[in-house]
């Protein structure tokens, strides 16, 4: 296994770049995927069962030479993609504070938008707290969606912070970026539902849709005002008075699990993307 020990090697410049999430212009207009570096045991793990082969594997020498787990992972790969690091060069590009010693080098997938959006999905109208953008994936998806649309706005949804917040939800979906909602308003073929602390029906009381586009907005402003005003249906959560309004996240989470306790488990509709619950079985979840 070739090893770079020094901070010189062209390599391990291009991998900095990488992590200081540093991308071609023609990225963030949204023409095409972008590198990114995927860091820690879980989200590696999760690629290459999910994605396929890295295109490369990096690894802290002396953490592969100690634990086992990383032994297994490297013998898992191909050997022209796996490389050593010099400690010191390893932590420099942990973006915590005490990493795995494990990263992969990958290109962000880039779905094609689709001509028609008729499935249950995600729409994530300028989230700019990576945090918030990566609890809200991983919401959707331990919701059973399997689409997820980020306007222009949004926090990367491939970027470190929000892959460690996701913990693994980008496996589950197809994340679509830079999306113009509005404009994809019009290829919708299942209702838009948006949050509301104005002119809503209470969550509890509103007749959910088994599918819809839920969108939820910007952690200050909320829903962008054109495309609340082409929603079929607002909701808001309830909640006691003189109390500050949910976080976006938690506010998601309600709303995903309220649709889906709804549909009974969701049972064996593919838009879930779920198995059905055997007759005489514990449905739930």
């Amino acid at each position: 296994m070739k090893l770079i020990s020094s901070r010189d090697n062209p390599l391990y410049k291009r991998l900095l770049r990488v992590a200081d999430g540093k991308r071609d212009p023609a990225v963030e207009r949204g023409l095409e995927g972008y590198r990114v570096l995927l860091e820690g045991v879980h989200l590696c793990q999760s690629w290459l069962e999910q994605m396929g082969e890295p295109e490369l594997a990096l690894f802290d020498i002396q953490r592969l030479e100690a634990h086992e787990e990383l032994q297994a992972l490297a013998q898992a790969l191909h050997p022209d993609s796996r490389i050593s690091l010099d400690p010191r060069l390893s932590s420099g590009l942990s973006q915590v504070g005490h990493g795995q010693g494990v990263y992969f080098l990958v290109s962000a997938p880039a779905p094609e938008l689709p001509s028609v959006i008729d499935h249950n999905c995600l729409w994530l109208d300028r989230i700019q707290d990576p945090g918030n953008v990566g609890t809200l994936l991983r919401t959707a998806a331990a919701a059973g969606l399997r689409h997820a649309y980020l306007s222009r706005g949004c926090a990367a949804a491939w970027s470190a912070k929000v892959l460690r917040s996701a913990q693994g939800a980008h496996f589950a979906l197809s994340i679509h970026e830079h999306v113009d909602l509005p404009a994809a308003r019009g290829k919708l073929r299942v209702p838009l539902v948006a949050t509301s602390l104005s002119d809503a029906t209470s969550l509890y009381d509103a007749e959910l849709p088994r599918n819809c586009a839920w969108v939820f907005g910007n952690e200050g402003q909320g829903v962008d005002a054109e495309l609340l005003a082409r929603a079929d249906l607002k909701v808001f959560i309830p909640q006691v008075e003189n109390v500050e309004s949910l976080n976006v996240g938690v506010a998601a989470g309600v709303c995903l699990f309220e649709q889906r306790r709804r549909a009974g488990g969701l049972g064996s509709d593919p838009a879930w993307g779920l198995t059905p619950v055997p007759e005489g079985s514990d449905p739930t979840i």
